[in-house]
Protein backbone atom coordinates (compact mmCIF):
# COMPACT_ATOMS: atom_id res chain seq x y z
CA UNK A 1 0.00 0.00 0.00
CA UNK A 2 1.48 3.34 -1.07
CA UNK A 3 0.02 6.73 -0.22
CA UNK A 4 1.45 9.84 -1.87
CA UNK A 5 -1.12 12.14 -0.26
CA UNK A 6 -2.05 13.28 3.24
CA UNK A 7 -5.54 13.05 4.69
CA UNK A 8 -6.50 16.61 5.63
CA UNK A 9 -10.03 17.28 6.73
CA UNK A 10 -11.33 14.12 5.10
CA UNK A 11 -9.80 14.65 1.66
CA UNK A 12 -6.58 13.23 0.25
CA UNK A 13 -4.25 16.11 -0.57
CA UNK A 14 -0.75 16.68 -1.86
CA UNK A 15 1.53 17.96 0.91
CA UNK A 16 1.67 21.75 1.04
CA UNK A 17 5.29 21.82 2.15
CA UNK A 18 6.29 21.78 -1.51
CA UNK A 19 9.04 19.21 -1.22
CA UNK A 20 6.85 16.30 -2.18
CA UNK A 21 9.21 14.11 -0.18
CA UNK A 22 8.15 10.54 0.52
CA UNK A 23 9.47 8.27 3.24
CA UNK A 24 9.79 4.51 2.96
CA UNK A 25 7.88 2.12 5.19
CA UNK A 26 10.11 -0.91 5.71
CA UNK A 27 9.40 -4.47 6.80
CA UNK A 28 11.40 -5.14 9.98
CA UNK A 29 11.61 -8.83 9.04
CA UNK A 30 13.41 -8.62 5.71
CA UNK A 31 14.02 -4.91 5.13
CA UNK A 32 11.95 -4.64 1.97
CA UNK A 33 10.06 -1.45 1.23
CA UNK A 34 6.35 -2.16 1.75
CA UNK A 35 5.01 1.33 1.10
CA UNK A 36 5.68 5.03 1.01
CA UNK A 37 3.98 7.95 2.72
CA UNK A 38 4.45 11.72 2.42
CA UNK A 39 6.35 13.80 4.92
CA UNK A 40 4.06 16.50 6.29
CA UNK A 41 5.39 19.96 7.16
CA UNK A 42 4.28 23.07 9.01
CA UNK A 43 1.90 24.13 6.26
CA UNK A 44 0.16 20.75 6.43
CA UNK A 45 -0.20 20.99 10.20
CA UNK A 46 -1.76 24.43 9.84
CA UNK A 47 -4.15 23.18 7.15
CA UNK A 48 -5.17 20.21 9.31
CA UNK A 49 -5.81 22.37 12.38
CA UNK A 50 -7.84 24.93 10.42
CA UNK A 51 -9.87 22.16 8.82
CA UNK A 52 -10.34 20.35 12.14
CA UNK A 53 -11.53 23.57 13.81
CA UNK A 54 -14.23 23.91 11.17
CA UNK A 55 -15.03 20.23 11.29
CA UNK A 56 -15.43 20.30 15.06
CA UNK A 57 -18.15 22.93 14.74
CA UNK A 58 -20.02 20.82 12.20
CA UNK A 59 -19.60 17.52 14.06
CA UNK A 60 -20.61 18.81 17.50
CA UNK A 61 -23.88 19.99 15.98
CA UNK A 62 -24.53 16.60 14.38
CA UNK A 63 -27.05 14.61 16.47
CA UNK A 64 -25.55 11.65 18.31
CA UNK A 65 -27.72 9.15 16.43
CA UNK A 66 -26.36 10.44 13.11
CA UNK A 67 -22.79 10.23 14.36
CA UNK A 68 -23.52 6.70 15.52
CA UNK A 69 -24.85 5.66 12.12
CA UNK A 70 -21.65 6.83 10.43
CA UNK A 71 -19.48 5.05 12.98
CA UNK A 72 -21.46 1.85 12.58
CA UNK A 73 -20.84 2.00 8.84
CA UNK A 74 -17.13 2.48 9.56
CA UNK A 75 -17.22 -0.55 11.85
CA UNK A 76 -18.79 -2.65 9.10
CA UNK A 77 -16.09 -1.55 6.66
CA UNK A 78 -13.38 -2.38 9.20
CA UNK A 79 -14.86 -5.87 9.50
CA UNK A 80 -14.99 -6.29 5.72
CA UNK A 81 -11.39 -5.12 5.32
CA UNK A 82 -10.03 -6.91 8.38
CA UNK A 83 -7.85 -9.37 6.48
CA UNK A 84 -6.40 -6.62 4.29
CA UNK A 85 -5.67 -4.45 7.32
CA UNK A 86 -4.08 -7.42 9.11
CA UNK A 87 -1.79 -8.06 6.15
CA UNK A 88 -0.68 -4.41 6.08
CA UNK A 89 -0.20 -4.43 9.86
CA UNK A 90 1.89 -7.60 9.93
CA UNK A 91 4.06 -6.47 7.06
CA UNK A 92 4.96 -3.02 8.40
CA UNK A 93 5.08 -3.99 12.09
CA UNK A 94 6.66 -7.47 12.06
CA UNK A 95 3.85 -8.87 14.18
CA UNK A 96 2.90 -12.47 13.45
CA UNK A 97 0.00 -12.88 11.06
CA UNK A 98 -2.02 -14.54 13.82
CA UNK A 99 -1.50 -11.58 16.16
CA UNK A 100 -2.18 -9.11 13.36
CA UNK A 101 -5.48 -10.80 12.51
CA UNK A 102 -6.54 -10.74 16.15
CA UNK A 103 -5.70 -7.05 16.44
CA UNK A 104 -7.32 -5.98 13.18
CA UNK A 105 -10.35 -8.14 14.02
CA UNK A 106 -11.06 -6.02 17.10
CA UNK A 107 -11.44 -2.83 15.08
CA UNK A 108 -15.12 -3.17 14.26
CA UNK A 109 -16.12 -4.02 17.81
CA UNK A 110 -14.17 -1.07 19.26
CA UNK A 111 -15.84 1.32 16.84
CA UNK A 112 -19.27 -0.12 17.67
CA UNK A 113 -18.62 0.26 21.41
CA UNK A 114 -17.64 3.87 20.82
CA UNK A 115 -20.71 4.52 18.68
CA UNK A 116 -22.93 3.33 21.53
CA UNK A 117 -21.11 5.28 24.24
CA UNK A 118 -21.31 8.44 22.14
CA UNK A 119 -25.09 8.26 22.35
CA UNK A 120 -25.06 7.84 26.14
CA UNK A 121 -23.56 11.14 27.30
CA UNK A 122 -25.78 11.83 30.29
CA UNK A 123 -25.57 14.90 32.48
CA UNK A 124 -26.83 14.92 36.05
CA UNK A 125 -29.30 17.02 38.01
CA UNK A 126 -27.98 19.01 40.95
CA UNK A 127 -29.75 19.17 44.34
CA UNK A 128 -29.37 22.93 44.65
CA UNK A 129 -31.96 23.19 47.41
CA UNK A 130 -29.53 21.31 49.66
CA UNK A 131 -27.41 24.48 49.74
CA UNK A 132 -28.38 26.83 52.61
CA UNK A 133 -30.21 29.91 51.37
CA UNK A 134 -31.44 28.19 48.19
CA UNK A 135 -35.05 27.12 47.82
CA UNK A 136 -36.94 25.17 45.18
CA UNK A 137 -36.94 28.07 42.71
CA UNK A 138 -33.76 26.94 40.96
CA UNK A 139 -32.98 23.92 38.80
CA UNK A 140 -29.42 22.87 38.11
CA UNK A 141 -27.89 20.24 35.86
CA UNK A 142 -24.71 19.42 34.00
CA UNK A 143 -24.48 19.38 30.22
CA UNK A 144 -21.68 17.47 28.44
CA UNK A 145 -20.22 18.67 25.17
CA UNK A 146 -17.28 17.72 22.91
CA UNK A 147 -13.91 19.27 23.71
CA UNK A 148 -13.36 20.30 20.07
CA UNK A 149 -10.14 19.43 18.24
CA UNK A 150 -8.44 16.25 19.49
CA UNK A 151 -4.88 15.29 18.57
CA UNK A 152 -4.20 11.55 18.75
CA UNK A 153 -0.57 10.39 18.72
CA UNK A 154 -0.17 6.62 18.45
CA UNK A 155 2.79 4.21 18.76
CA UNK A 156 4.00 1.43 16.49
CA UNK A 157 3.28 -1.59 18.64
CA UNK A 158 -0.51 -1.72 18.20
CA UNK A 159 -1.09 0.37 15.08
CA UNK A 160 -4.74 -0.66 14.71
CA UNK A 161 -5.86 -1.17 18.31
CA UNK A 162 -4.50 2.08 19.69
CA UNK A 163 -5.62 4.14 16.70
CA UNK A 164 -9.15 2.85 17.21
CA UNK A 165 -9.02 3.42 20.98
CA UNK A 166 -8.31 7.10 20.32
CA UNK A 167 -10.14 8.19 17.21
CA UNK A 168 -13.34 6.15 17.63
CA UNK A 169 -14.22 7.57 21.10
CA UNK A 170 -13.20 11.07 20.01
CA UNK A 171 -15.45 10.92 16.97
CA UNK A 172 -18.28 9.31 18.92
CA UNK A 173 -18.21 12.17 21.43
CA UNK A 174 -18.52 14.73 18.63
CA UNK A 175 -14.91 15.90 18.23
CA UNK A 176 -12.76 16.34 15.17
CA UNK A 177 -9.48 14.40 15.19
CA UNK A 178 -5.98 14.89 13.84
CA UNK A 179 -4.12 11.58 13.97
CA UNK A 180 -0.32 11.37 14.00
CA UNK A 181 0.57 7.66 13.70
CA UNK A 182 4.00 6.21 14.39
CA UNK A 183 6.42 6.83 11.54
CA UNK A 184 7.25 3.13 11.30
CA UNK A 185 3.62 1.96 11.02
CA UNK A 186 1.57 4.60 9.20
CA UNK A 187 -0.05 2.30 6.64
CA UNK A 188 -2.38 0.60 9.12
CA UNK A 189 -3.58 3.98 10.38
CA UNK A 190 -4.29 5.16 6.85
CA UNK A 191 -6.21 1.98 6.05
CA UNK A 192 -8.38 2.48 9.13
CA UNK A 193 -8.89 6.16 8.34
CA UNK A 194 -10.24 5.13 4.95
CA UNK A 195 -12.96 3.15 6.72
CA UNK A 196 -14.16 6.28 8.52
CA UNK A 197 -13.94 8.48 5.43
CA UNK A 198 -15.73 5.95 3.25
CA UNK A 199 -18.43 5.69 5.93
CA UNK A 200 -19.33 9.34 5.36
CA UNK A 201 -17.58 11.53 7.92
CA UNK A 202 -18.21 15.20 7.14
CA UNK A 203 -15.48 17.43 5.78
CA UNK A 204 -12.95 18.52 8.35
CA UNK A 205 -13.64 15.85 10.94
CA UNK A 206 -10.63 13.54 10.41
CA UNK A 207 -7.05 14.17 9.33
CA UNK A 208 -3.98 11.92 9.29
CA UNK A 209 -0.52 13.48 9.15
CA UNK A 210 2.50 11.31 8.44
CA UNK A 211 6.08 12.33 9.07
CA UNK A 212 8.35 13.23 11.94
CA UNK A 213 6.81 12.62 15.34
CA UNK A 214 9.02 15.19 17.01
CA UNK A 215 8.22 17.98 14.57
CA UNK A 216 4.54 17.29 13.95
CA UNK A 217 3.77 16.23 17.52
CA UNK A 218 5.36 19.33 19.02
CA UNK A 219 3.57 21.65 16.63
CA UNK A 220 0.19 20.04 17.26
CA UNK A 221 0.61 19.76 21.03
CA UNK A 222 1.48 23.44 21.45
CA UNK A 223 -1.36 24.75 19.27
CA UNK A 224 -4.01 26.57 21.34
CA UNK A 225 -6.75 25.48 18.94
CA UNK A 226 -6.15 21.88 19.99
CA UNK A 227 -8.20 21.16 23.11
CA UNK A 228 -7.19 17.58 23.87
CA UNK A 229 -4.11 15.42 23.37
CA UNK A 230 -4.31 11.64 23.60
CA UNK A 231 -0.81 10.17 23.50
CA UNK A 232 0.56 6.66 23.90
CA UNK A 233 4.32 6.25 24.01
CA UNK A 234 7.37 6.65 26.19
CA UNK A 235 7.38 8.48 29.51
CA UNK A 236 10.06 10.87 28.28
CA UNK A 237 8.05 11.98 25.26
CA UNK A 238 4.89 12.20 27.35
CA UNK A 239 6.62 14.49 29.84
CA UNK A 240 7.86 16.65 26.97
CA UNK A 241 4.39 16.96 25.44
CA UNK A 242 2.93 17.89 28.82
CA UNK A 243 5.56 20.62 29.18
CA UNK A 244 4.60 22.33 25.91
CA UNK A 245 0.87 21.60 25.70
CA UNK A 246 -0.38 24.55 27.68
CA UNK A 247 -3.91 24.61 29.07
CA UNK A 248 -5.69 21.64 27.48
CA UNK A 249 -6.85 18.16 28.42
CA UNK A 250 -4.23 15.41 28.38
CA UNK A 251 -4.39 11.63 28.34
CA UNK A 252 -0.92 10.10 28.54
CA UNK A 253 -0.44 6.33 28.46
CA UNK A 254 3.27 5.93 29.07
CA UNK A 255 5.94 3.43 30.09
CA UNK A 256 5.79 0.38 32.30
CA UNK A 257 7.73 -2.43 33.93
CA UNK A 258 4.83 -4.71 34.74
CA UNK A 259 5.31 -7.11 37.67
CA UNK A 260 3.75 -10.52 38.23
CA UNK A 261 3.94 -12.21 41.63
CA UNK A 262 3.75 -16.01 42.00
CA UNK A 263 3.05 -17.35 45.50
CA UNK A 264 3.57 -20.94 46.78
CA UNK A 265 -0.13 -21.84 46.64
CA UNK A 266 -0.46 -20.77 43.00
CA UNK A 267 -1.25 -23.09 40.12
CA UNK A 268 2.27 -23.18 38.65
CA UNK A 269 1.21 -24.55 35.30
CA UNK A 270 -1.36 -21.77 34.92
CA UNK A 271 1.17 -19.16 35.96
CA UNK A 272 3.84 -20.49 33.59
CA UNK A 273 1.40 -20.71 30.69
CA UNK A 274 0.17 -17.17 31.26
CA UNK A 275 3.66 -15.68 31.63
CA UNK A 276 4.88 -17.54 28.54
CA UNK A 277 2.13 -15.76 26.62
CA UNK A 278 2.16 -12.45 28.48
CA UNK A 279 5.89 -11.91 28.26
CA UNK A 280 6.37 -12.57 24.55
CA UNK A 281 3.24 -11.49 22.69
CA UNK A 282 4.18 -8.94 20.01
CA UNK A 283 7.82 -9.80 20.78
CA UNK A 284 7.38 -8.24 24.20
CA UNK A 285 6.64 -4.84 22.67
CA UNK A 286 3.60 -4.21 24.84
CA UNK A 287 3.40 -1.73 27.69
CA UNK A 288 1.55 -4.35 29.76
CA UNK A 289 3.89 -7.16 28.78
CA UNK A 290 5.15 -9.28 31.68
CA UNK A 291 8.61 -7.88 32.33
CA UNK A 292 9.23 -8.87 35.96
CA UNK A 293 8.21 -12.06 37.73
CA UNK A 294 8.62 -12.06 41.50
CA UNK A 295 8.47 -15.66 42.67
CA UNK A 296 8.29 -16.90 46.24
CA UNK A 297 11.75 -18.25 46.97
CA UNK A 298 10.39 -21.69 47.97
CA UNK A 299 9.08 -22.38 44.44
CA UNK A 300 11.54 -20.48 42.28
CA UNK A 301 13.16 -23.59 40.80
CA UNK A 302 9.86 -25.29 40.04
CA UNK A 303 8.49 -22.15 38.42
CA UNK A 304 11.56 -21.65 36.25
CA UNK A 305 11.35 -25.26 35.05
CA UNK A 306 7.68 -24.87 34.18
CA UNK A 307 8.19 -21.51 32.47
CA UNK A 308 11.21 -22.71 30.49
CA UNK A 309 9.21 -25.67 29.14
CA UNK A 310 6.51 -23.29 27.91
CA UNK A 311 8.84 -20.67 26.43
CA UNK A 312 10.82 -23.31 24.49
CA UNK A 313 7.65 -23.92 22.48
CA UNK A 314 7.84 -20.44 20.96
CA UNK A 315 9.16 -20.08 17.43
CA UNK A 316 10.65 -16.95 15.88
CA UNK A 317 10.73 -16.44 12.14
CA UNK A 318 8.78 -15.08 9.21
CA UNK A 319 5.68 -13.29 10.56
CA UNK A 320 3.68 -14.65 7.62
CA UNK A 321 4.45 -18.25 8.62
CA UNK A 322 1.64 -19.67 10.77
CA UNK A 323 4.24 -21.60 12.77
CA UNK A 324 5.83 -18.36 13.98
CA UNK A 325 4.67 -17.36 17.46
CA UNK A 326 7.07 -14.48 18.16
CA UNK A 327 7.69 -11.94 15.41
CA UNK A 328 10.31 -9.26 15.01
CA UNK A 329 11.03 -6.13 16.96
CA UNK A 330 10.15 -2.97 15.11
CA UNK A 331 13.74 -2.32 13.96
CA UNK A 332 17.10 -4.01 14.12
CA UNK A 333 18.33 -1.13 16.26
CA UNK A 334 15.66 -1.95 18.85
CA UNK A 335 16.71 -5.60 18.80
CA UNK A 336 20.32 -4.57 19.37
CA UNK A 337 19.20 -2.45 22.33
CA UNK A 338 17.35 -5.37 23.92
CA UNK A 339 20.29 -7.69 23.24
CA UNK A 340 22.54 -5.21 25.03
CA UNK A 341 20.20 -5.08 28.02
CA UNK A 342 20.34 -8.88 28.32
CA UNK A 343 24.13 -8.87 28.20
CA UNK A 344 24.30 -6.11 30.80
CA UNK A 345 22.01 -8.08 33.14
CA UNK A 346 24.14 -11.21 32.78
CA UNK A 347 27.35 -9.30 33.43
CA UNK A 348 25.72 -7.90 36.60
CA UNK A 349 25.02 -11.40 37.93
CA UNK A 350 21.75 -12.57 36.38
CA UNK A 351 21.59 -16.00 34.75
CA UNK A 352 20.37 -16.43 31.20
CA UNK A 353 18.15 -19.51 31.46
CA UNK A 354 17.41 -19.62 27.74
CA UNK A 355 17.06 -17.52 24.61
CA UNK A 356 18.50 -14.09 23.96
CA UNK A 357 20.16 -14.82 20.61
CA UNK A 358 19.56 -12.16 17.98
CA UNK A 359 19.04 -12.55 14.23
CA UNK A 360 18.52 -9.16 12.65
CA UNK A 361 15.41 -7.67 14.26
CA UNK A 362 14.47 -10.99 15.91
CA UNK A 363 15.42 -12.07 19.41
CA UNK A 364 14.93 -15.57 20.76
CA UNK A 365 12.50 -15.36 23.74
CA UNK A 366 14.67 -14.98 26.83
CA UNK A 367 14.35 -15.79 30.53
CA UNK A 368 16.70 -14.25 33.08
CA UNK A 369 16.83 -15.59 36.64
CA UNK A 370 18.46 -14.31 39.79
CA UNK A 371 17.79 -10.74 38.69
CA UNK A 372 18.53 -8.01 41.19
CA UNK A 373 15.19 -6.13 41.55
CA UNK A 374 17.14 -2.87 41.49
CA UNK A 375 18.91 -3.71 38.22
CA UNK A 376 18.10 -1.70 35.06
CA UNK A 377 16.49 -4.70 33.40
CA UNK A 378 13.91 -4.76 36.21
CA UNK A 379 13.55 -1.03 36.75
CA UNK A 380 13.52 0.26 33.17
CA UNK A 381 11.07 -0.65 30.45
CA UNK A 382 12.70 -3.33 28.30
CA UNK A 383 10.05 -3.53 25.52
CA UNK A 384 11.33 -6.81 24.16
CA UNK A 385 10.87 -10.60 24.53
CA UNK A 386 12.59 -10.85 27.92
CA UNK A 387 11.21 -11.92 31.30
CA UNK A 388 13.32 -11.12 34.38
CA UNK A 389 12.74 -13.42 37.37
CA UNK A 390 13.52 -12.40 40.97
CA UNK A 391 12.56 -13.98 44.28
CA UNK A 392 10.89 -12.80 47.48
CA UNK A 393 10.45 -14.49 50.90
CA UNK A 394 6.84 -13.41 51.47
CA UNK A 395 3.92 -11.49 49.98
CA UNK A 396 4.77 -8.25 51.79
CA UNK A 397 8.24 -8.19 50.24
CA UNK A 398 6.74 -9.12 46.87
CA UNK A 399 4.40 -6.12 47.09
CA UNK A 400 7.33 -3.86 47.94
CA UNK A 401 9.24 -5.13 44.91
CA UNK A 402 6.19 -4.74 42.69
CA UNK A 403 6.03 -1.10 43.75
CA UNK A 404 9.78 -0.51 43.48
CA UNK A 405 9.83 1.05 39.99
CA UNK A 406 8.73 4.50 38.83
CA UNK A 407 5.94 2.87 36.83
CA UNK A 408 2.46 1.76 37.74
CA UNK A 409 0.52 0.70 34.66
CA UNK A 410 -0.44 -2.91 35.40
CA UNK A 411 0.38 -5.84 37.67
CA UNK A 412 -0.66 -9.44 38.27
CA UNK A 413 -0.54 -12.07 40.99
CA UNK A 414 -1.03 -15.83 41.02
CA UNK A 415 -2.40 -17.15 44.31
CA UNK A 416 -5.34 -19.07 45.76
CA UNK A 417 -5.04 -17.15 49.03
CA UNK A 418 -7.85 -14.59 49.15
CA UNK A 419 -6.07 -12.59 51.83
CA UNK A 420 -2.94 -12.30 49.69
CA UNK A 421 -4.99 -11.31 46.66
CA UNK A 422 -6.80 -8.57 48.59
CA UNK A 423 -3.52 -7.28 50.04
CA UNK A 424 -2.04 -7.16 46.54
CA UNK A 425 -4.94 -5.30 44.95
CA UNK A 426 -5.04 -2.81 47.82
CA UNK A 427 -1.33 -2.09 48.12
CA UNK A 428 0.13 -2.37 44.63
CA UNK A 429 0.14 1.00 42.88
CA UNK A 430 -0.96 0.08 39.37
CA UNK A 431 -3.86 1.18 37.23
CA UNK A 432 -4.81 -2.37 36.26
CA UNK A 433 -4.41 -5.37 38.57
CA UNK A 434 -5.10 -8.98 37.63
CA UNK A 435 -5.63 -11.83 40.05
CA UNK A 436 -4.57 -15.21 38.64
CA UNK A 437 -3.56 -13.80 35.29
CA UNK A 438 -0.89 -11.55 33.86
CA UNK A 439 -1.32 -7.85 33.04
CA UNK A 440 -1.41 -8.71 29.34
CA UNK A 441 -5.19 -8.85 29.23
CA UNK A 442 -7.47 -6.05 28.22
CA UNK A 443 -11.15 -5.78 27.45
CA UNK A 444 -11.79 -2.84 25.14
CA UNK A 445 -14.58 -1.51 27.34
CA UNK A 446 -12.69 -1.49 30.66
CA UNK A 447 -10.93 1.60 32.07
CA UNK A 448 -7.26 1.43 31.18
CA UNK A 449 -4.42 3.67 32.35
CA UNK A 450 -1.59 3.93 34.81
CA UNK A 451 -0.32 5.56 37.97
CA UNK A 452 3.01 7.24 38.71
CA UNK A 453 5.20 7.66 35.61
CA UNK A 454 2.91 5.38 33.62
CA UNK A 455 0.68 8.31 32.83
CA UNK A 456 -2.53 10.19 33.49
CA UNK A 457 -6.07 9.69 32.27
CA UNK A 458 -7.94 6.59 31.25
CA UNK A 459 -8.60 4.86 27.96
CA UNK A 460 -11.11 2.11 27.37
CA UNK A 461 -14.04 3.20 25.25
CA UNK A 462 -16.40 4.56 27.93
CA UNK A 463 -13.60 6.26 29.83
CA UNK A 464 -12.13 7.71 26.64
CA UNK A 465 -15.48 9.12 25.53
CA UNK A 466 -15.83 10.78 28.95
CA UNK A 467 -12.32 12.24 28.68
CA UNK A 468 -13.12 13.57 25.20
CA UNK A 469 -15.94 15.72 26.63
CA UNK A 470 -16.27 18.74 28.90
CA UNK A 471 -19.06 19.48 31.34
CA UNK A 472 -21.05 22.67 31.75
CA UNK A 473 -23.10 23.45 34.85
CA UNK A 474 -26.42 25.08 34.01
CA UNK A 475 -28.65 26.80 36.59
CA UNK A 476 -32.17 27.99 35.75
CA UNK A 477 -33.31 30.73 38.11
CA UNK A 478 -37.04 31.04 38.77
CA UNK A 479 -38.91 33.40 41.05
CA UNK A 480 -38.91 32.52 44.75
CA UNK A 481 -41.98 30.63 45.79
CA UNK A 482 -44.44 32.53 47.95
Amino acid sequence: MTRSELLIGGTWQTPRSGSGRLTDVVSPFDGRIVGQVPVAGDADVEAAVVSASRGAEIWRRTPAHERSEILLRAAALADERSEQIAQVLSTENGKTRREARAEAGRSGSIIRLAAFEGTQLYGQTLPLDANPGTGLDKVGFTLPQPVGVVVAITPFNYPALLVNHKIAPALAAGNSVILKPASTTPLTALALAECFIDAGLPEGVLSVLTGSGGELGDRLAADKRVRKISFTGSTGVGQHLASIAGVKKLSLELGSSAPVVVLPDADLDLAATAVAAGGYTNAGQVCISVQRVIVHESIQGDFLDALSDKVRQHRIGDPEDDATTVGTLITEAEAERVEGSIRQAVSAGARLELGGDRDGAMIEPAILSGVDPAAPIAQDEIFGPVVAVSSAPDVTTAVELANSTDYGLAAGIFTNDVDAGVQYMREVDAGNIHINWTPLWRADLMPYGGLKDSGIGKEGVRSAVAEMTESKTVVIHGSPWS
